[in-house]
């Protein structure tokens, strides 16, 4: 198997494992962002730019550098390859010009985003950002369009990731929906205006990294750092069943699929599960879902079972409340 060093670690490596999964093996802050690649949807990769990484040392047997800057996310690991991403001054320059670019339409609607909290372009603009931009033109703006009742399209918002095109083909039986014109005027859009309605379509709002697709059925109601997510499952016979509840006391605002280390979906839910479920009784409720304590979210988040029987404990005040008997973690 061949061996790559990445900021200066070394880890080996399955042949055909490309450098941002290798770093992602490794962890920590050496993983490079990635708006567009998807480890769970096929073809991937290479639209958003920000993955960008120096290969300093293409093999051991040809120590010669890359000339330019490489994308990890479809770049294949060679033995003795030597990768620098947070160690290059030239990748993290290049990182403030692809986000700077990212965010020259992007409106600022953090205040009112149902996204904000979550969203992996506020992490990317608040790491390589400016704190101004230096772009004096009109931003691009679009006509509103309705795509249906449980799903509300902020096109100014999208800055064309193709993750949700990509749901659509791969999971869905008949994709509606797509990435209409080209340049500056590309859009995400239905040719005919249709809705999209299938059994798997909500899918498209977990894998969105910014808030142009969110959900309607929890549109305005809370901030996500106010509620209190807990891991949950029901038999289904169209899914996993497993999700995440996000409560606020004994409320459910919305539900979506768990995520993983790299905030990817595990595994895919049908609506049912998403929109039509919001009831407590209708769930198994596990634990309290485990937050990075770097996220926002985690702000008065507590994990322990005598202070979240079934979620009902939704801040500090309440903790006097929770059940005395039950079983401690060890």
């Amino acid at each position: 198997m061949p061996k790559v060093t990445i900021d200066g670690i070394e880890i080996e490596v399955p042949d055909g494992t490309t450098i941002l999964n290798a770093a992602r093996m490794i962890g920590g802050k050496i993983v490079p962002p990635a708006m567009c690649y998807y480890s769970k949807l096929k073809t991937t990769g290479g639209y958003c730019r920000t993955c960008l990484v120096k290969v300093a040392q293409g093999s051991a047997k040809d120590p010669r550098p890359m000339p330019k800057l490489v994308v990890s996310c479809s770049t294949t690991v060679q033995d003795g390859m030597v990768v620098q991403n947070i160690t290059s001054p030239e990748v993290l320059e290049a990182r403030k010009g692809v986000v700077e670019f990212l965010l020259i339409n992007h409106p600022l609607d953090c205040p009112i985003c149902d996204q904000a909290g979550e969203c992996k372009l506020q992490d990317l603009g608040y790491e390589h950002g400016l704190a101004k931009t230096r772009y004096e033109f009109p931003r691009r703006t679009f006509e509103k369009e309705d795509i249906g009742d449980k799903i509300k399209l902020h096109m100014t918002r999208c800055i064309l990731c193709y993750r949700c095109v990509k749901v659509a083909d791969q999971l869905t039986p008949k994709r509606v929906h797509g990435v209409m014109n080209r340049g500056d005027v590309a859009e995400i859009s239905t040719y005919i205006k249709n809705n999209i309605d299938n059994d798997f379509s909500g899918n498209v709002i977990d894998v969105c990294p910014v808030g142009a697709l969110t959900d309607k059925t929890s549109r305005f109601k809370s901030r996500i750092w106010y509620t209190k997510p807990m891991d949950a499952h029901r038999d289904c016979k169209k899914c996993c069943g497993k999700v995440v509840l996000w409560m606020k006391g004994e409320e459910i605002l919305k539900v979506t699929a768990r995520f993983d280390k790299n905030q990817e979906v595990e595994e895919f839910i049908c609506n049912e599960c998403r929109f039509e479920k919001k009831s407590p009784a209708d769930w198994v409720i596990e634990h309290a879902t485990h937050i990075d304590h770097h996220s926002v979210i985690s702000a008065n988040h507590y994990e322990h079972e005598e202070q979240l029987k079934l979620g009902k404990f939704t801040d500090h005040k309440m903790i006097d409340k929770a059940e005395p008997n039950l079983p401690k973690k060890k």
